[in-house]
């Protein structure tokens, strides 16, 4: 295979690739210390939504109480990605789901409700609960680490 001219699933590997580091950059975003998650909703290779985790608008942007653990209210990257979508004009059915960790068993429920057909993440996380659920749903979940 030359290098100018790639497979379709080369090409398509390296999209998601570049679309997981943009969600690694857009976690920086996050104004949470333990752990800053970034997502992306790509629907016909355009971005049509984004989010990080963090608090909900008009709360202090402090997501760790004082026993340095995360504060409930703290909204994951996903779930303001998807709520997002929900205040535009746009739609998420068939879309993509670039996201900088698995998503947990609550962001999957979202996920599965929004339409988004297929999710790539980075990180794996400790549980994979909402991987699973992804699956059961029929979604395409795939993990793709990132250098």
């Amino acid at each position: 295979m030359e290098k100018d001219n790639p497979s379709p699933e080369s090409k398509s590997h390296l999209l998601d690739l570049r679309y997981l580091r943009m969600a690694h950059i857009w976690a920086e975003n996050s104004y949470c210390t333990r752990r800053q998650v970034g997502a992306l909703i790509v629907k016909d290779n355009m971005i049509i939504s984004d989010g990080f985790n963090g608090t909900p608008s008009g709360f202090p942007n402090v997501c760790e109480g004082p026993d340095g653990l995360t504060l409930p209210y703290v909204l994951h990257a996903e779930a303001n990605a998807i709520t997002k979508i929900a205040r535009s004009g746009n739609n998420s059915d068939g879309a993509t789901l670039y996201v900088t960790d698995a998503p947990c068993i609550e962001c999957a429920k979202l996920i599965i409700q929004a339409g988004i057909r297929r999710v790539i993440y980075a990180r794996s996380y400790r549980l994979a609960d909402g991987v699973e659920l992804l699956r059961q749903a029929g979604i395409q979940v795939e993990h793709k680490p990132i250098q």
